[in-house]
């Protein structure tokens, strides 16, 4: 079954790994090791600020291209975000022992409910990253560019363990979301099986849309 397209696939992928090198060299400057080049610092061969400003525009311009050049992915994304249904309480509460399990409780949407709660938080977080991190480059001192570097501070602080817990799940290691790595990474192909545990009321519809007659 397929459950991205190859252009989505490219992009998920390229965001993910701005977002990760952000992340690392965010994290080491915070640490107060601006003097001491990260890992990453040395196999680029540039300072670690220099680094993360550089692929911080990076993200803000691919973040322009999908908003410009997916506009339709964009709009079914953010309606299935934020949509709302009577059972996504249900759901969320038998999560933590779905997890471990793979016994989830029954949704209607392209996302499940702890998707959609996980998109919305990432979006935003990502948002103030990406608007206050352009303020700090363009800003040189002053009381706003303080601010800016406070908020950015702790927009890291809360976008971090979403991304940690984004990429646990993604990688398929925990019981309940075993083969979601497939339908990720690997060509975008997934286990009937795997689609009907997660992702029951889309797998049926593409059993529907694939059935002849």
């Amino acid at each position: 079954m397929e459950r991205n397209d190859r252009r989505t696939r490219w992009f998920h992928a390229a965001v993910y790994l701005t977002v990760l090198v952000l992340l690392a060299t965010g994290w080491w400057l915070i640490a107060g090791n601006e003097g001491t080049p990260s890992p990453l610092a040395t196999l680029f061969g540039t300072p670690d600020t220099t680094l993360h400003r550089g692929v911080g525009w990076v993200l803000a311009v691919l973040i322009l291209i999908g908003v410009v050049l997916g506009r339709k992915g964009v709009r079914t994304f953010v309606a299935e975000s934020l949509r709302w249904r009577p059972g996504d309480a249900r759901w969320l509460a038998r999560w933590p022992r779905a997890v471990f399990t793979g016994r989830f409780a029954h949704h209607d949407g392209h996302f499940d409910p702890g998707q959609r709660l996980l998109n919305v938080l990432m979006v935003v977080g990502l948002a103030v990253l990406v608007g206050t991190g352009l303020g700090l480059v363009l800003l040189h001192g002053g009381p706003v560019f303080a601010v800016l570097d406070r908020v950015h501070r702790w927009a890291t602080y809360v976008v971090t363990p979403l991304i940690a817990g984004h990429v646990l799940v993604a990688s398929g290691v925990l019981p309940g979301y075993r083969g979601v790595w497939r339908s990720m990474h690997l060509g975008g192909r997934l286990d009937p099986e795997v689609a009907r545990r997660l992702w029951p009321a889309w797998a049926e519809r593409e059993n529907r849309d694939r059935s002849p007659g």
